[in-house]
Parts: C-alpha cells; sequence; structure tokens
C-alpha cells in the first residue's frame, strides 16, 4: 500500500529532537510521497532544505495569513525564486484565517496578500495549497477571482455544498486526521459527495493526530489512518483508497511517478 501525505510541516520545532529519525522510518510505513508546506520565509527556506536532503519529499513556499507580521508584499520576489527549484511543486500555505485574524485591517491585509499569491501561482502554473479558516465565503471569492489558478483546500472545512462548487472549478480537498474525530460529521459528508479523483490525505504533522492517537505528536505515518476512514465512507478497500490518493497527490504536484 502506498501512501501520500500532502501535507506536513516537518522543519516546525516538535521535530527538532529527531527529524532525521522520523523521515527515515515513513518509507517503511508505506509513505512514498510528502509535501512540505512552508508558513513564512525562513520556513519555506527549512522546507526547501529538508526537500533537497529528503528523495521522497517535496515543499512549497508561501506566507501563510498568520505569519504576516513584519512581512511585505515584496516578499513574494523570494517566494518566487525558491518556486523556481526543481522540488517546489505549490505555493503554499496561503489562504485566509478569520478564527485568529480578527481586525478588519489585518484581514484585508490577508486578503491582499491571497490575492497576490494566487496570481503567483497562476503566473507560475504551480498548484496553490490553500488553508481556510471561518472564512469560506472570502476564500472563495478570492478563488473565483482567479481562474486560472488551481489549488487544493487543505484540512478541507467547507460544507458540501462549498466544496462542491470548488471542485465544479477544478479544485481539489484535502483531509487530515481530524476526520477520525467524533464530531467530523461535516467532513465525512463531504467525502462522500466528492468524486475520489479529486481527494488528497495529509496529516498536517506535527498537528492533527488521527484516532487513537489524538493528542500525541504527529507524523506522517499516521497517514493510513486518513485512508482508513475514506475508505470506509467510499465503500472501498483501503488499498484502493490509498492508491488513488497517492495518484491524485503525483497528478496534482505534477510529479514524476
Amino acid at each position: 500500500m502506498r501512501l501520500f501525505d500532502s501535507h506536513a510541516h516537518y522543519y516546525d520545532d516538535a521535530f527538532a529532537p529527531d527529524r532525521d529519525a522520523v523521515l527515515s522510518t515513513l518509507p517503511g510505513k508505506g509513505v512514498e510521497g510528502v509535501v512540505c508546506p512552508g508558513c513564512d520565509l525562513e520556513s519555506s527556506r527549512q522546507s526547501m532544505a529538508l526537500a533537497e536532503s529528503c528523495p521522497f519529499l517535496w515543499f512549497a513556499a508561501g506566507l501563510h495569513p498568520e505569519n504576516l507580521e513584519g512581512a511585505a508584499l515584496t516578499d513574494l520576489e523570494e517566494i518566487k525564486k525558491m518556486a523556481a527549484h526543481p522540488k517546489c511543486v505549490a505555493v503554499g500555505e496561503i489562504g485566509l484565517d478569520h478564527y485568529w485574524v480578527k481586525t478588519p485591517e489585518d484581514r484585508a491585509r490577508a486578503q491582499d496578500f491571497f490575492d497576490a499569491q494566487l496570481s503567483l501561482s497562476e503566473e507560475l502554473d504551480l498548484p496553490a495549497i490553500v488553508h481556510d479558516r471561518d472564512a469560506h465565503r472570502d476564500t472563495m471569492d478570492i478563488v473565483r477571482a482567479h481562474p486560472k489558478a488551481r489549488g487544493v483546500f487543505h484540512c478541507c472545512a467547507l460544507s458540501p455544498e462549498d466544496a462542491k462548487a470548488m471542485v465544479e472549478l477544478g479544485w481539489h480537498v484535502s483531509f487530515t486526521g481530524n476526520v477520525t474525530f467524533p464530531k467530523a460529521r461535516r467532513a465525512l459528508e463531504v467525502i462522500a459527495d466528492t468524486p475520489l479523483e479529486r481527494i488528497m490525505i495529509e496529516t498536517d504533522a506535527p498537528y492533527m493526530a488521527p484516532e487513537p492517537f489524538r493528542g500525541k505528536r504527529c507524523d506522517s505515518g499516521y497517514v493510513y489512518r486518513v485512508a482508513e476512514t475514506i475508505a470506509q465512507v467510499k465503500g472501498i478497500s483501503t488499498e484502493l483508497a490509498a492508491e488513488a490518493t497517492f495518484q491524485n497527490a503525483v497528478s496534482f504536484f505534477k510529479l514524476r511517478k
């Protein structure tokens, strides 16, 4: 069974004690691909360095809506330079977050950065990895303003109706370990309603460890639990769910098989 973790933050300090050891165990657990998205310039650089040192790891470069303090739109020139790296497969993690970003001024600034980074995604013909927390309407409006952009709603929290609308625009949705939580009913509805060929799986490591590992540090070795949940919802085998989402990631990120 082959697995692809489409979103994991291995530069995070949670992995400082044993990062190399954790990564070295993943192939033995069936994890053949991982994408590590940055959240600011520094973490994007760290993700690039990790991708250079690990054959099954790729990276994305971008500015997260929670990491815009001190950032300027001119920083996107540095993101653009990193995006030219052969192991950069996306612009991300970008998007909107109305849960943590509270003031009208900060929200407007985050929208400007999201809009500009989607323009960069279009310019570079790279997919976007989108963070959307409590900001569905604004996020979708900006996505619709970029018809040439393609991307994925990571840790998808959209309603079934909104997810369908985004899939019809050519976008993907990705699910993490929270689909195994008892209150994950809406996510399961989205999984049921979304064509399997538009679904990817992820861990968002070191966060979102699935049941029965909830509360522990998460890593890509747990991504199989997301595949199991998708299989249960779709009424297919875990092997088929894992292979389908693996192939989806390879195609989405334009990787050589």
